[in-house]
């Protein structure tokens, strides 16, 4: 039986006809002089507002139309985060069509297995490159047959609106108005960090759900006319997407930004009121800072350090029924003006706070940017929960767990202890995989494959992956996450993965973060052009990382500790297919490709 469940109230009412794409149409014909974009064009900024998207969507579903596009015909995009993505998304619903997106790194391979079990008819591509994979389709594929063919950078939008106008608006009105809760809005697929991706069928009421749960959430607030967000992360990911699209159907004012390399710049134009992103994003916001304050002088690192310390302790006090101290007050003053108020400017100096979610975030970092005055709420969900299942926010904030369950979202605990979902947001089914269905669902809870807890004020914990578990030689159950996660706060590490299953003892691969790599080089008269196989021996370097490691071993019992590590010779990149879009490590992927490195942990 299941151990223990909480449930958070929906909060709200939605007839079968309250969806999305109706509630941007409404919107955008009540108030249409209000800014819902900010996109570049002609090598300037310009804004888009309420009335003038309304009618690029009109124009790009009658486009549709006349390509042959029928209901619940599937439309795929295969296009970084950008201006475009969002107008084809919105534009595809209004034709009561299906939107199929398909991340921009995907190989051949992948974009074939997606095509082919969607059935897309139409594909919108962004770059040459993506045209020239999606080009062999065109004349059958495999078992894929592309009917139309259409790219951003090549006047693709101009082009369907060209050729839909002369279809009637009515044929557009009749489409979108007669849309239900039932209806298939999206087809969505799992980032596959094991096995082939599956099809999730997320509907118009599943997406209507999720995206009222957000508004009226607590941490939906920052969402009204006027305040401002920058969408970075893949529109592709689920959670990305809900919140670009909860934050559209009210109006707040989005600017697109795919290059995160260069993310700062566009943080400081558009001076963002919310920042969402993976625990990765923040993690650089604060090394960066580090790395400034360090490169400085060591006065400026060892003030940055203080300063972080102050932070945290700041923030770990306001969960104490004391509050923070007198003292723990003062300092968090004097470093708002040396340090946090430099922190903030970088990333717009704006904003109210952030939300993150795909993989863990350390308390540590939690408490600190909280110290600081921006909190990071994290959240958590799967593409099967149509993005966030839980939150927390600025009334029920629990660093270290993913908060409470959305409105109108449940959660229970197994008796394995996995968690389960259940709720109007919660997928139904997989798209021509009723076998893996049936599988996901136990009593119509949804089986997340996390394990996880749920204390006695309804909060939920993520304690490790169901299938990643690690079971020893000596029967010892170890769950990697927790660890891999302390061992990955060292600047210096990059990824980590705790290996063991069926072993003597539990071992760990390091990877080493390049620019932190750089910066030990230069501090231990090492050239800066020795290559990483050449420096992973380094005693100075692994006690560095045994540092770490015992960080990690020291929240354990001593038949899970870590016994040995392997620093392996480069990072793990997303164009080796190593690790998903979204930051999550292929763990299967890169154990058969590192197998020589574990089997080298093992031997006598």
């Amino acid at each position: 039986m299941p151990s223990k469940s909480c449930t958070t109230e929906l909060g709200f009412t939605l007839t079968d006809r309250d969806n999305c794409i109706r509630r941007l149409i409404t919107l955008c014909q009540t108030q249409p002089h209000i800014v819902l974009f900010s996109r570049p064009r002609n090598y300037e900024w310009v804004n888009v507002t309420a009335g003038e998207f309304l009618t690029e969507v009109y124009d790009v579903a009658k486009g549709l139309i006349n390509a042959g596009v029928e209901r619940g015909d599937r439309v795929a995009i295969l296009s970084n985060t950008r201006y475009e993505w969002q107008l084809m998304d919105f534009a595809i619903w209004a034709a009561g069509a299906v939107t199929v997106p398909v991340y921009p790194s995907s190989s051949l391979h992948q974009i074939q297995w997606i095509l082919e079990d969607s059935g897309a008819k139409i594909a919108f591509a962004e770059t040459r490159d993506h045209t020239e994979l999606l080009t062999p389709f065109l004349s059958g594929y495999g078992d894929a047959k592309l009917e139309r063919l259409y790219e951003f950078n090549s006047a693709g939008v101009e082009t369907i609106k060209f050729e839909g106008r002369d279809v009637e608006q009515k044929l557009i009105d009749d489409r979108w108005q007669t849309l239900t809760h039932s209806d298939l809005a999206s087809i969505v697929y799992t980032s596959g960090t094991t096995g082939r991706p599956k099809g999730v069928e997320l509907t118009h009421g599943n997406w209507a759900y999720q995206c009222n749960a957000l508004l009226e959430n607590e941490i939906g607030k920052v969402a009204q006319p006027g305040n401002r967000v920058v969408t970075f992360l893949p529109l592709a990911h689920v959670l990305q997407r809900a919140v670009s699209i909860a934050c559209s159907i009210v109006g707040m004012t989005q600017s697109h930004w795919s290059d995160t390399s260069t993310l700062s710049v566009e943080l400081q134009r558009v001076r963002p009121n919310l920042v969402l992103g993976v625990p990765r994003v923040f993690e650089k916001v604060r090394e960066a800072a580090y790395n400034k304050a360090a490169d400085g002088s060591a006065i400026g690192k060892r003030v940055f350090l203080e300063a972080e310390r102050a932070a945290i302790e700041y923030s770990q006090a306001l969960d104490t029924e004391e509050g923070p101290s007198r003292v723990q007050k003062a300092k968090v003053k004097m470093f708002e003006r040396l340090v946090y108020s430099k922190i903030k400017d970088g990333i717009g100096g704006s904003v109210w706070y952030g939300i993150t979610g795909g993989s863990a975030m350390s308390s540590d970092l939690s408490h600190f940017f909280r110290g600081m005055g921006v909190p990071i709420y994290e959240g958590y969900g799967l593409t099967e929960t149509c993005a966030a299942s839980c939150v927390n926010n600025k009334h029920a904030n629990k660093v270290g767990t993913v908060g409470r369950p959305v409105n109108g979202y449940s959660a229970r605990i197994n008796e394995d202890g996995e968690i389960e979902f259940k709720g109007p947001g919660v997928f139904t089914k997989y798209w021509n995989n009723p076998q893996a269905t049936e599988e996901a669902f136990t009593d119509g809870w949804f089986n997340s494959g996390d394990l996880g807890e749920i204390d006695d004020d309804g909060y939920v914990r993520i304690t490790g992956r169901k299938k990643d578990l690690i079971v020893t030689a000596g029967g010892k159950n170890v769950s990697p996450g927790p660890m891999e996660e302390i061992i990955r706060q060292d600047p210096l590490i990059s990824n980590a993965l705790v290996v063991g299953d069926g072993k003597p003892f539990v071992g760990v691969l390091v990877t080493l973060d390049e620019e932190e790599l750089k910066r030990w080089k230069a501090n231990h008269n090492i050239p800066a052009n020795r290559k990483t196989a050449e420096v992973v021996q380094d005693p100075a370097l692994r006690a560095e990382v045994q540092d770490a490691i015992n960080m990690a071993n020291a929240t354990v019992s001593r038949a899970e500790a870590i016994k040995k590590f392997r620093i392996l010779d480069r990072d793990l990149s997303e164009q080796n297919d190593e690790i998903t879009p979204t930051m999550k490590v292929k763990r299967n992927v890169v154990f058969e490709r590192f197998k020589d490195d574990i089997d080298k942990l093992y031997q006598r």
